[in-house]
């Protein structure tokens, strides 16, 4: 069981590693969309962007990563934030990340 005091950044991204970007079939983190997280308590707050700023599939990335966050144990409140600064750009992606972009 995670306690507030054992919520950590690891712990919220192996959460996140589950919501997959569907038209580059990779995930959040290794896309390098996740920007930064906050933990206060059992509230959880992840600064993301998207590949673009018209992205159709932005509502239900943002929605699964929400979804994600509550799915942690121990974690009652999460907020997503959407940032534009800076821009996504493909260098933000892991090797995990670019190798999946590369067989998409």
């Amino acid at each position: 069981m995670n306690s507030p005091a054992s919520l950590n950044e690891p712990i919220v991204l192996a959460a996140l590693r589950q919501v997959i970007d569907p038209e580059i079939s990779c995930n959040v983190v290794d896309l390098g969309l996740i920007y930064g997280t906050t933990i206060t308590e059992t509230k959880v707050t992840v600064q993301m962007t998207l590949t673009t700023p018209g992205c159709p599939m932005g509502e239900s990335i943002a929605q699964g990563v929400q979804w994600a966050l509550l799915g942690i144990e121990g974690v009652e409140d999460a907020a997503v934030e959407l940032v534009w600064d800076p821009p996504w750009n493909p260098s933000m992606m892991s090797a995990i990340g670019r190798a999946a972009a590369e067989r998409h």
